[in-house]
């Protein structure tokens, strides 16, 4: 038999478990690394891919201070009315050839909801005219907010979770990378999706897991669930997307982004959607699951494999409840404006079903749902096994009495 050692209580293991799990997993990080490679695509390809969107010849950008806001605009077009008010931002100039230049801008329609006032930082764009030059309002710059956030987020990480919060981080930075950098532009020039997907998401759930969580038979364990679970969630939604007979295109967004890169295919970029979005719920019950069942055979070591998968499933179903919620109520936070226009319609809320808008969302939630709760016997019988057997209880011992002063 063998340990299994770190933050948890050390856990006898089976070696013949532990060599399936181990090779398992290495059979399964070898076809995506190999994956990965294979899909990689270069740089000229993705050149060959992007149709840039033009710009405006000798357009700038530069940075300006809000000085003060004024109702009202001077442009006829754009002189207030109800429900649409205009407002005139008097900025100084920060950046560029015109910097301490003052100048009037004119906000409507988002603009003016955002809450701009005096010393606010904004973009202006730049416009060459006949008579010189014209700014116009581009941007809030809003790197300071997020850019605090990120530390605040940082610095609780790392004061609540310690060296553990610090690796997670280190884990989410290599998983944007493998996200950012090999399976957005794999998608954008036309690459197999569920084949990117598969490949980038399993490597993104090695480094994850065993990065935050450590290398050990428990993460393996937990790992092994996992890759199970995204199995499942991808040939549901493989299926489910087929039936529905989803095109992937819900909104303009999709047909902006068609004309920029028309090799995408976009219902493959559904798939990755869903593949990817199951992700981080997914790796959250898994891990949990591994771990609750490591900590009742250390409680119990006299226990069957039976018992302990038997206690360690009434744990994932309080696990399941709490994280449908989740799932479900992530996804309406996302879309409460597309939901409030439910009201604004004669339609039942059901036939809806049928545009594509909602299908999607319908598919994306379902599927990775369901690949979750399946996720979790999954995960706890690979665990259960891998954790060695019963130990003899030992017998009790008679009990003394207590002498009395």
């Amino acid at each position: 038999m063998g340990h299994s050692h770190g933050a948890h209580a050390p856990v006898e293991v089976g070696q013949r478990a532990r060599t399936l799990l181990i090779g398992f997993l290495a059979l399964v990080g070898v076809l995506a690394v190999a994956g990965m490679i294979w899909l990689w695509p270069t740089g000229a390809e993705l050149d060959g891919s992007l149709t840039p969107v033009p710009e405006s010849p000798g357009v700038t950008y530069e940075d300006a201070t809000i000085r003060e806001v004024t109702q009202g605009c001077e442009s006829a077009d754009m002189s207030p009315v109800e429900g649409a008010p205009c407002l005139t931002a008097h900025v100084v100039v920060d950046t560029g050839d015109d910097e301490g230049a003052e100048v009037a801008v004119e906000l409507s329609g988002p603009q003016v909801h955002a809450g701009l006032k005096a010393g606010d930082s904004i973009e202006l764009a730049r416009f060459p005219t006949e008579d010189g030059f014209r700014f116009a309002f581009s941007g809030i710059n809003r790197l300071p907010v997020i850019g605090v956030l990120l530390a605040l987020l940082v610095v609780a990480v790392v004061a609540v979770a310690r060296w553990r919060g610090l690796m997670a981080l280190i884990a989410l930075g290599i998983a944007a990378y493998v996200l950012l950098g090999f399976m957005l532009p794999a998608i954008i020039v036309g690459k197999p999706g569920m084949a990117v997907a598969l490949a980038g998401s399993t490597v993104i759930m090695f480094i994850v897991l065993y990065v935050a969580h450590g290398v050990s038979v428990r993460t393996s364990a937990a790992l092994a669930g996992t890759l199970l679970g995204l199995a499942v969630t991808t040939a549901l939604g493989a299926v489910s997307v087929m039936a529905a007979r989803l095109s992937g295109f819900a909104d303009e967004n999709e047909f902006d982004l068609g004309n920029l890169a028309p090799a995408i295919n976009f219902q493959d970029l559904l798939m990755v959607g869903i593949i990817v979005g199951g992700l981080g719920v997914l790796n959250d019950v898994t891990i949990t699951q591994a771990s609750a069942v490591w900590e009742l055979r250390a409680a119990a070591p006299h226990w069957s494999r039976t018992r302990v998968f038997t206690a360690g499933m009434r744990i994932g179903r309080d696990h399941i409840a709490s994280t449908i919620y989740t799932i479900v109520f992530a996804y309406a936070g996302s879309a409460l404006a597309v939901l409030l226009l439910l009201y604004f319609t004669t339609r039942a809320p059901l036939d809806l079903l049928g545009v594509e808008m909602f299908a999607g969302e319908a598919v994306r939630t379902l599927g990775s749902a369901i690949g979750l709760v399946l996720s979790v016997p999954i995960t706890t019988g690979i665990a259960a096994l891998t954790v060695g057997p019963a130990k003899e209880e030992a017998p009790a011992r008679a009990e003394q009495p207590i002498a009395e002063n």
